[in-house]
């Protein structure tokens, strides 16, 4: 790799590393298009234009090894019949690899690893026809070059600017001993009478070679133009052609307009040939297909996406919730201010001030979030080549159903749950499909199917992976447990169902009979358990034997700004979200009654089983106490609590496991007065409810409510002052 000169070029380097990845994912795609539909010459010239695309970006950001490999791989796509080569998509893939590892060791500031197979493959494309394309910058071809996207934008700007662009393509006279000098005298020449948009090889490249493409823009004529590339001994044959005329680039006309506007101005070509005899030019590609990003003008689409930062987008997050904690301390203000001074007549302008306020500040607070926010197919991409790799590894027949690609996530969310996503899928495959026969005895298709899905509910986001395979049998899972001294016989007997499956998400736990390079170390689904436990979520898994799996993910939401419901239990100030809450209820403690030692409260026609988060009613001065009805999936739970506080607009500040030792505190925040109040994690609540013991002799509390000595510690870490 070659040494970045400056912070310019080191910025230009970082920002071609990132987007080399997106480019890489088209790859892919592409590559798989070309899989289903061998021949394809769209997915082909997709495939050329992205490594196109790849060489000049790393070649302008100082990684050579790269730049140069595509290079060879854009040679071999230019060989006439490669589109239709029996290996063009494997290579396509390899490609995308290799150059994906590339760019780890660059980012790494490694040596990039070498690429001996793929050059082999590259050579293999390129060898096997023996008719070659014309090249872009052969004088001979017909057909026109492949311009970048900003070259596309400069043809635009320069046309409505009142210039003609022409594309010229020019052959050096075998005579000359220095076509790199002659290049750059015929730039020289030409510069002085317009503006060089682009050339093929690229301006700077010390590619030894006798053709090459010019785009040009000027106001000369084609004649002017002509008579500027009659350089002696030096260009041997020119030919001239506008791509693009002022006229064509004026926004339509109307129908009145168009009938009394002049003809469009028609296309010029002019070739110069030198009296020196030249050698016979390649036959001409007259009856070749048109590249699709040429035909026609070009077409200009305005740049409409800013690249940020993530690390900024947080920032002005961080800002934006201080605003709202600073929005409550006013409003707590202004309320003091109303309740001492009730006729004052300022009160009516500081409501009119806050109200205006609250308005803009919730504006600001959306767009914020959206920022933040990005479609769940970005994550979705990668898994079609991972399920076609994996499949084929495990001699399967699968296919992948994605839905729910325009749900919107946080990018730190999808971030984190990338690789337990990307570890249920090969689990899927690995363990969940049958291979053919097995299917086929089955009475399934021979076809495996795998289904991706997400989508919002209540305050979660949702991800499931489904199968439609084998199954899990909890009498094998429960029979490896034994073996494994995760459990002993007796505690196995009265294992249920639900309990069994849980087993798989043990360290080291596997159902695989033997260890392959995609499963069998019983790695995978561990770390789908303690990434979810991070961001306090959960994972459930759902099987039925013969039919199929299905995992779903509940992700809360960590770090966000959401209406919340203040509650006192014991004096203690918490809070949920209040899209989580069904219902509110109040009742006493002669209405509760105890199933198999369960307590549980008969609301209308609905037994609701009742989370008790601190003391008994009878044991405090009022016997009464609230239920905040919790859904929770299908189920409905109540929340017993002391006292409601209102509504509050928080900003959840995710908390470290130094500061709360719980997993059912998912966050804390600060009210206006000052005041910390801990978001309970309900999904967490839930799940200790259902699997404690069935007992009231350790209620919840002891575990939701942190000693007086934390509580500052999570004022402190909440952004507050103690």
């Amino acid at each position: 790799m070659s040494r970045i000169p400056d912070e310019r070029a080191a910025e230009l380097r970082e920002l071609f590393l990132e987007t080399a990845q997106e480019l890489l994912q088209s790859l892919n795609d592409e590559a798989l298009k070309l899989e289903k539909q061998p021949g394809d010459p769209e997915s082909q010239r997709t495939i050329r234009r992205i490594v196109h695309t790849l060489k000049g970006d790393a070649a302008a950001a100082g990684c050579r090894e790269l730049s140069e490999l595509a290079h060879e791989f854009e040679d071999a796509l230019s060989v006439e019949g490669s589109a239709a080569h029996a290996s063009l998509a494997e290579i396509a893939f390899a490609t995308a690899d290799t150059f994906a590892a590339m760019l780890e060791a660059y980012g790494k500031q490694e040596k990039p690893p070498a690429a001996d197979d793929l050059r082999k493959g590259i050579r293999k494309l390129a060898l096997a026809p023996k008719t070659r394309k014309p090249r872009a910058g052969r004088s001979g071809s017909r057909a026109p070059a492949v311009w970048t996207e900003y070259e596309k934008l400069a043809i635009q700007d320069a046309a409505l600017r009142g210039r003609r662009v022409y594309e010229i393509r020019t052959e050096i006279d075998p005579a000359c001993g220095m076509p790199i000098a002659a290049r750059q005298l015929l730039l020289k020449a030409l510069g002085d009478a317009g503006e060089v948009l682009g050339s093929r090889p690229e301006a700077g490249s010390t590619e030894s070679t006798r053709q090459f493409r010019l785009l040009l823009a000027s106001e000369r004529t084609t004649d002017f133009l002509m008579a500027k590339c009659r350089i002696p001994t030096i260009i041997a044959r020119a030919d001239i052609r506008t791509i693009q005329s002022p006229a064509q680039a004026r926004p339509q006309r109307t129908p009145a307009e168009t009938a009394s506007a002049p003809a469009p101005a028609k296309r010029e070509e002019r070739t110069m040939e030198a009296a020196s005899p030249a050698p016979p030019a390649e036959p001409a590609a007259e009856d070749a297909p048109p590249s699709q990003e040429n035909e026609g003008p070009v077409k200009s689409h305005a740049e409409n996406t800013l690249r940020v930062d993530a690390e900024r987008i947080d920032n002005l997050l961080n800002l934006v919730g201080e605003l709202i904690i600073g929005k409550s301390m006013m409003q707590q203000v202004v309320q003091d201010y109303s309740r001492r001074n009730p006729k004052d007549a300022l009160r009516g302008r500081f409501a009119d001030a806050m109200a205006f306020q609250a308005r803009v500040l919730n504006d600001l607070q959306r767009s914020v979030m959206k920022v933040r926010m990005v479609p769940v197919e970005q994550l979705f991409r990668r898994f079609p080549r991972l399920v076609r790799d994996v499949s084929r590894q495990c001699g399967k027949q699968v296919a992948l159903a994605l839905s729910g690609q325009e749900t919107d996530l946080d990018k730190s969310l999808l971030d984190a749950i990338a690789e337990p996503l990307t570890h249920l899928v090969r689990n899927a495959i690995s363990h969940g499909i049958e291979t053919a026969p097995e299917r086929a005895r089955a009475g399934k298709a021979e076809s495996g199917t795998i289904r991706l899905k997400a989508f919002h509910q209540g305050n979660q986001v949702i991800v499931e992976v489904n199968d439609d395979g084998r199954g899990i049998e909890a009498e094998k899972v429960r029979r490896r447990a034994v073996e494994r001294g995760l459990l002993n016989p007796e505690e196995a007997r009265h294992m249920s169902e639900s309990g069994a499956l849980q087993l798989i998400f043990a360290p080291g736990f596997s159902t695989a009979d033997e260890i392959t390079e995609v499963s069998g170390r019983g790695v995978g689904l561990d770390i789908v358990q303690t990434v979810l436990q991070r961001l306090k979520g959960k994972v459930e898994v759902e099987t039925h034997p013969g039919r199929g799996t299905s995992f779903r993910l509940q992700l809360p939401l960590t770090v966000a700004i959401i209406k919340a419901l203040l509650f006192r239990v014991e004096q203690r100030l918490y809070a949920v979200a209040l899209n989580a809450v069904a219902e509110i209820a109040r009742t006493n403690e002669s209405k509760l009654h105890r199933v198999g030692n369960r307590e549980v409260l008969q609301l209308r026609d609905y037994v609701l089983p009742a989370i008790r988060l601190g003391k008994p009613a009878e044991q405090r001065e009022s016997g009464k106490t609230f239920i905040l009805v919790i859904a929770y999936g299908e189920r409905k739970f109540g929340l017993m609590v002391d006292s409601l506080e209102g509504e509050e607009e928080l900003v959840i500040k995710a908390l470290d496991d130094q500061t709360i030792e719980t997993d059912m505190v998912s966050g804390a925040s600060i009210l206006g007065d000052g005041r910390v109040v801990l978001i309970l994690n309900l999904s967490a609540v839930i799940e200790r409810f259902v699997k404690s013991r069935p007992n009231l002799d350790g209620p919840l509390h002891g575990l939701l409510l942190s000693p007086p000595g934390r509580m500052a510690a999570t004022k402190s870490a909440a952004g507050g002052q103690s």
